[in-house]
């Protein structure tokens, strides 16, 4: 537990930022869990997940966004993926993050963006909004359900909920009504017990009930976990209750229990890839060492040895 919190605490350490990213050794650190720093970088690794049966989620790296000139350049990102999605042909839709988007600048600059990439997105191509800290989450739910509800709604885009935190099963109930599409996940960010269960048991248990939920009354819910007991309880929840592996799929983080990965997919459940690119990927790697610290010990075994 304190491995984690230390981990989580240094994710926004700028410092610890600047020092990591200056080591030769960083970037095959990195390069486990991230698949390039540029849009054309991770056609290849894509098509080879394509290639294994799995399906893939993009996420262009970066939040916490302060000025509209970078706000520009993520925009003018995810546009030019868009393109080389189509262009390729890849099983790929995208993941992104309202902070990129301006969010923290102007909710209505991050709504115009949403509504210009989401356009854009229509009609073959699907968005995920990613959920950030508990500071973020009635925002990027309001802006969710205002898109779900524009004069011209959109339908292209789901969002994430995260179940440590006390709200996400009211939220559940919620977006099952409006037969919004959801990812669940069981949270990354370092969140105080006044609204976030502290236990990882009270975590799983949140988490079961709430991919219960889904598998009942979502709408195509993709369930995001790598832990097995989370697996083996989905698994047997869709058995008992006869829903067919096409009604959900799995998620997995990229880097992260191929093995188990393929495992799914050779049993004839989806899988998508949450394969993230960019160069902001600092913030992104402690969040992933914080859910499982093992990892850090074994990234740092592999890269010394590498």
């Amino acid at each position: 537990m304190l491995t984690r919190s230390l981990l989580l605490q240094l994710a926004g350490n700028k410092k610890m930022e600047a020092f990591i990213k200056q080591n030769a050794w960083s970037a095959r650190m990195a390069a486990r869990f991230v698949a390039g720093e540029t849009v054309e970088s991770v056609i290849e690794p894509v098509r080879q997940l394509n290639a294994q049966g799995l399906a893939v989620s993009l996420d262009f790296l970066g939040e916490s966004v302060t000025n509209q000139e970078e706000v520009a350049l993520v925009m003018d990102t995810y546009l030019r993926l868009f393109q080389v999605i189509r262009e390729v042909g890849l099983n790929a839709y995208v993941s992104l993050k309202l902070t990129a988007l301006g969010l923290d600048i102007s909710p209505e600059l991050c709504y115009r963006n949403m509504q210009r990439l989401l356009k854009a997105a229509s009609p073959d191509l699907f968005v995920r909004i990613d959920m950030e800290s508990s500071l973020y989450t009635q925002r990027t739910l309001d802006l969710f359900e205002r898109l779900w509800n524009d004069p011209e709604p959109f339908r292209n885009v789901g969002v994430v909920i995260q179940a440590y935190l006390y709200r996400s099963a009211e939220d559940i109930e919620r977006l099952n009504a409006m037969g919004a599409r959801v990812r669940l996940c069981k949270g990354a960010y370092r969140e105080p017990p006044s609204v976030a269960f502290p236990r990882k048991a009270d975590v799983d248990a949140s988490f079961v009930r709430l991919m219960q939920r889904l598998l009942l009354h979502g709408n195509d819910p993709a369930i995001a976990t790598h832990d097995p007991k989370m697996i083996e309880a989905t698994q047997r929840f869709a058995r008992e209750h006869q829903i067919p592996c096409d009604r959900f799929e799995f998620q997995m983080l990229y880097g992260v229990r191929r093995d188990l990965q393929m495992r799914l997919v050779q049993e004839g459940y989806r899988v998508r890839v949450y394969t993230p690119f960019g160069t902001h990927w600092y913030p992104y790697l402690m969040r992933r060492l914080a859910e499982r610290p093992a990892n850090l010990w074994f990234v740092v075994k592999n890269v010394l040895r590498g």
